[in-house]
């Protein structure tokens, strides 16, 4: 199996081996629109999200030392003594967290009475506290603050690091469809959308990004020297790039989900803790979408952007008629040569140029002319000297 993954990568390297990224871009457009659609549909469909104490405000109950952490005690408690939905997580050995509704002060004691006897614990073992909306509602605040700035800054970054805007552009939108379809899958799931998962969401960006600009530095370094080359085309070699850095991207990908997943696993089916829960899921969502994005979206739509410009397009229809001119057969998508077994060979030359009219050297013109008419030299006496006499060559 790793002898045939390595063969496969190596493949994909040189080019005989290739996927169609960049050609079927608009495929991939449509299906990212989609899913982006559905994402914003789901929220809107499920009356929102299910937003935390944190931005909605309520109270918290925390049991600690206790040796029975089944969150279905709980749960029945609070049913007595609230109409209010109540979230019973374990977050740590031993510690039970309880967050409901705002309640009043009568209820909130007969809230941490009844807790005590589901729990068989003492009153110094459960405590109660009151978190209002306006916490949540700064959180969110710095969030976007903190959201926008990030933005600003990796545009300039890259538009300098690369020297072309159309990459930072095209980093951004794919960063765009990383959060909405991140954002829908955490409201269909109905995860709690809490801190931690808002601190989640920050993180997989910088995953994202990361990916895109190994990719994005491939690109560039395939289409330096585009047009003094006349054997792909700019579309193929941004293909070439993404195929080349593709074992790449699912490496990380995977070394990423696997402990992630782990943690998602423990967390939300184990142990129930909210906590490793909420990062865990906006996580292990984050790093597939960011890995789909840039295959899919962010390099395609660069491809797309770029490969529109007028000297882009010109050198792309002469690497064709050049093409056709040299008889070339099946070329891959990344623009390789394979011969008849689906081996890579070599481009055959270029054509020579047929010479100019122009540029042809003159012939050699030999004249002769005879005696006659002929402006001979003479001696004192009028007559020609004898060497001189007979025709001339010029």
């Amino acid at each position: 199996m790793a002898a045939r993954f390595a063969t496969v990568g190596n493949e994909l390297y040189t080019g005989q081996r290739s996927h169609p990224f960049i050609q079927r871009s608009r495929l991939w457009f449509l299906l990212a629109a989609l899913l982006v659609l559905a994402s914003a549909t789901v929220p809107l469909a499920r009356g929102g999200f299910n937003l935390g104490i944190e931005f909605t405000g309520g109270s918290e109950f925390t049991i600690s030392d206790t040796a029975n952490t089944d969150v279905a005690p709980g749960e029945e408690a609070m049913d007595e003594v609230t109409d209010e939905e109540a979230v019973v997580t374990n977050i740590a050995p031993g510690t039970i967290q309880v967050r409901t509704g705002e309640l009043d002060e009568e209820q909130t004691l007969q809230a941490a009475d009844a807790l005590q006897e589901a729990y068989s614990v003492g009153s110094d073992q459960v405590t109660s506290t009151y978190i209002g909306p306006v916490w949540g509602e700064h959180i969110s605040e710095q969030m976007l603050l903190g959201l926008a700035i990030f933005l600003i800054m990796v545009t300039l970054y890259m538009a300098l690091y690369f020297r072309t805007w159309k990459m930072s552009v095209a980093a951004i939108i794919g960063l765009g469809f990383v959060v909405a379809t991140t954002a829908g899958i955490y409201a269909a799931t109905d995860f709690e959308v809490t801190p931690s998962a808002i601190i989640g969401f920050l993180t997989i960006l910088s995953y994202a990004l990361y990916d895109t600009m190994v990719v994005f530095d491939k690109v560039r370094e395939n289409v330096r020297g585009l047009f003094d080359q006349k054997d792909q085309t700019f579309a193929e070699r941004v293909n070439l790039a993404v195929n080349q850095t593709l074992v790449r991207s699912l490496n990380t990908s995977v070394v990423g989900i696997l402990p992630v997943g782990s943690i998602l696993f423990i967390g939300a089916w184990l142990l129930g803790a909210g906590t490793l829960r909420d990062i865990a899921l906006a996580l292990f969502v984050g790093i597939i979408v960011g890995t789909i994005a840039t295959l899919f979206v962010q390099a395609p739509l660069y491809g797309w952007m770029r490969g529109r410009d007028a000297d882009v397009v010109a050198h792309a229809r002469e690497v064709l008629q050049l093409r056709e001119e040299r008889e070339i057969g099946r070329v891959t998508y990344s623009g390789t040569p394979l011969d008849a077994d689906g081996r890579v060979t070599s481009f055959p030359p270029l054509p020579e140029p047929e010479p100019d009219e122009d540029d042809e050297e003159p012939e050699l013109q030999i004249v002769i002319t005879g005696a006659e008419g002929f402006d001979e030299p003479r001696g004192d006496d009028g007559e020609p000297p004898a060497e001189a006499s007979g025709p001339s060559v010029r």
